[in-house]
């Protein structure tokens, strides 16, 4: 494969995943609809491994992950669910389903937003839609009607 080739193959997908400019020769409209169905892909990704934040949002789910994740380069669905999950909650709308599926996840792994989550090594607690996530000795435990 060539440079020139390559350089242009990179400036396409950064287009489509990342936010950046259209490439000269590319038209427009059909970019942006192949950036919705890639969007459309990445929520159902998403819903695989994060389902109760998923299910929470029903048929606006996709429109979520779009209004989220557009122009962010994919970091994988854990991460990416991860960062919606997060900004839902930021912004006071994270239903209880979601909240709880957030704070399991939080209790039994560190995650700084910019690095892949790892497990924790000491005890943790987390609260989230009703229930408290106790991680310890490497699992994470679910105490319903203690987050009041």
């Amino acid at each position: 494969m060539n440079d020139a080739f390559a350089a242009a193959q990179a400036a396409l997908v950064d287009s489509l995943v990342a936010g950046a400019a259209v490439p000269a020769g590319f038209d427009d409209v059909r970019l942006a609809t192949v950036r919705r169905a890639l969007l459309r892909k990445r929520s159902g990704e998403i819903a695989r491994t994060w389902p109760l934040l998923a299910a929470a949002h029903g048929h606006d789910w996709s429109a979520i992950v779009a209004a989220h994740l557009d122009g962010v380069a994919p970091k994988g669905s854990l991460r990416d669910g991860w960062d919606v999950a997060r900004a839902l909650r930021a912004a006071g709308t994270l239903p209880s389903p979601a909240a709880e599926e957030l704070a399991s996840r939080e209790a039994g792994r560190r995650y700084d937003g910019a690095s892949a989550p790892t497990r924790r090594r000491m005890p943790a607690v987390r609260r989230g839609g009703g229930a408290l996530f106790v991680y310890v000795g490497g699992r994470t435990l679910r105490l319903r009607g203690l987050a009041g």
